[in-house]
C-alpha cells in the first residue's frame, strides 16, 4: 500500500539560507537560537525523538555546528537533509508551494510602508464595495499586539482593523459577534477580488472575541482572543502541484488543518479543520487510521508560527517542540510497509530575532520509510524535492522542479 504523511512544522527552521542576507535575516536559526536559549536558561532542548530521525544532523549540515546543549543520538534512524528555498518569498504559500514541487519563481506583490501601508483608492473601493464606515490600522503589524491597541475602537465605530507585513498579505481583523463572523468572510472575499491586480499572495481573516477593558454592558472585562475560524484567501498555484496531481489520478488528499486554504483547495480531496496543536495532532493520527492506498496525510502545525515565533518566545517555541516531540511516536506506530513520512517546515520564524517577520532559512527533511535508507541526502537545493520524492512515491509524472530522495543513497554528512 502506497501511503505518505507530510507533516509541516510551520516556521521550523533551522539555519539562515544562502541567499539570507539578501532578506535581511543573515545569522537567524530558529532551532540553533531556541536551543541556545533553552541551554542559557540551565534546561536544554530535549527532542529525542525528531533527533533519532536526523534533526540534529541536519542542522549541523546546514550551520556548520551541532545546535547548544542537545543530546545528538549515537544512531540515526531516519533519512535526513536540510533544504534551501528558491521561491522569491519566504511566507507561506511560497514554501508551501515549493515543498509541493511549484516554488514561486515570479515576484509577489508587498505593501512596504510601515504606516498608511495601502493605496487610499483601495481602501476606498473596498470601504464602499463593503459598505463600511472606514478601516483602522493601514500598517505594518502583528496579529495580537494591533488587536489590543485597536480591538476597543473597532467595537465602537464598526470599523474592520486592517494590516500587513513584510509577506505578501492583507490581513482583516474583526470581532466574532459584533462585526459578525460572515460578514468579516464576505469583507475578505471583496478584498481578495481587489487584490489581484497587485499580486497579492493571501488575504486573511483575523477572527477575535473578548470585550474593551472596561466591560461591555456590565460584563466582566476580559481580554482579547483570535479564534480558530481564521481563513486564508490564497491565489492558486500557478502550475498544479503534487497535491493536484495525486488527487487527479484518482488518489486521495487529506488536508489537515490550513492546508486546504494555502492550497486554494486545488487538490484537495477532504478537509479536515482543526484548531490549536493537540486538536491537529488528533486530527492528523485520525486521518492516518482512515487514509487507504495512494492517500498524501498533510497537516500544518501552525501554532510554531502563529503562537511562538511572530510573537517572539522562545521559551514557548520551545515548550511546543517537546510536545511535539513527545506525541510523534504515535505517527510512528502507524506507519505500515511501504508508508512514507516526511517531516519538514515552509521558511523560518526564529524566535530570538529583530521584528515579528519570517527568517529566510533552510529547513529540515527528516524521512522514515522502510524504502529510504538512513543516513544523510546532503543539501538539497529546492524544498520541491519533497514534492519530487512523492511523484515518485506515487508513481506520479515527474514534477518540473525538484530531484527525488528515492533515487538516491545517503551521502554521509555532506
Amino acid at each position: 500500500m502506497k501511503r505518505a504523511i507530510l507533516l509541516v512544522l510551520d516556521s521550523f527552521g533551522i539555519g539562515n539560507a544562502p541567499d539570507a542576507a539578501e532578506f535581511g535575516d543573515a545569522g537567524s536559526d530558529t532551532l540553533g537560537h531556541i536551543a541556545r536559549y533553552r541551554t542559557d536558561a540551565g534546561r536544554p532542548l530535549e527532542l529525542p525523538n525528531l533527533a533519532r530521525l536526523g534533526l540534529y544532523h541536519a542542522h549541523r549540515l546546514s550551520t556548520g555546528d551541532w545546535a547548544a546543549g542537545v543530546d545528538v543520538p549515537d544512531t540515526v534512524t531516519g533519512a535526513w537533509a536540510c533544504a534551501r528555498e528558491i521561491s522569491s518569498g519566504k511566507d507561506t504559500p511560497s514554501g508551501h508551494w515549493e515543498i509541493a514541487g511549484v516554488p514561486a519563481l515570479f515576484e509577489w506583490g508587498y505593501f512596504t510602508e510601515r504606516e498608511n501601508s495601502f493605496p487610499p483608492e483601495l481602501l476606498e473601493t473596498l470601504i464602499e464595495r463593503a459598505d463600511l464606515p472606514g478601516v483602522l490600522g493601514n500598517c505594518h503589524a502583528s496579529g495580537v499586539p494591533v488587536i489590543e491597541a485597536l480591538g476597543e475602537e473597532h467595537i465602537t465605530s464598526g470599523k474592520p482593523i486592517v494590516y500587513t507585513s513584510a509577506d505578501s498579505v492583507f490581513q482583516i481583523a474583526a470581532h466574532e459577534h459584533h462585526f459578525g463572523l460572515e460578514r468579516l468572510y464576505r469583507l475578505c472575499e471583496i478584498a481578495r477580488e481587489l487584490l489581484m491586480p497587485y499580486n497579492i499572495g493571501r488575504v486573511i481573516a483575523r477572527p477575535f472575541v473578548g470585550e474593551t477593558a472596561s466591560g461591555f454592558m456590565g460584563e466582566t472585562a476580559s481580554g482579547f482572543e483570535r479564534t480558530g475560524n481564521r481563513r486564508d484567501y490564497a491565489i492558486e498555484p500557478p502550475t498544479p502541484t503534487v497535491l493536484q496531481k495525486l488527487h487527479d489520478s484518482g488518489g486521495t488528499v487529506l488536508g489537515v488543518g490550513k492546508i486546504s486554504d494555502i492550497y486554494a483547495r486545488c487538490g484537495i480531496s477532504e478537509v479536515r479543520k482543526a484548531h490549536g496543536f493537540e486538536a491537529l495532532f488528533d486530527a492528523t493520527l485520525k486521518a492516518i487510521d482512515d487514509a487507504g492506498d495512494r492517500t498524501l496525510v498533510m497537516t500544518n502545525f501552525v501554532d510554531f508560527d502563529t503562537l511562538y515565533g511572530h510573537r517572539r518566545d522562545p521559551e514557548g517555541y520551545a515548550g511546543a517542540l517537546e510536545a511535539f516531540d513527545r506525541r510523534l511516536p504515535e505517527v510512528m506506530a502507524r506507519l505500515e510497509p511501504g508508508d512514507l513520512l516526511i517531516l519538514t517546515a515552509d521558511h523560518g520564524n526564529d524566535p530570538t530575532w529583530r521584528g515579528t517577520d519570517h527568517t529566510r532559512e533552510q529547513v529540515p527533511i527528516l524521512i522514515a520509510s522502510d524504502g529510504l535508507a538512513p543516513g544523510g541526502y546532503g543539501r538539497r537545493e529546492s524544498y520541491a524535492d519533497i514534492g519530487q520524492t512523492l511523484a515518485e512515491h506515487f508513481g506520479l509524472n515527474p514534477m518540473d522542479h525538484g530531484r527525488s530522495l528515492l533515487t538516491e543513497s545517503p551521502q554521509g554528512d555532506k
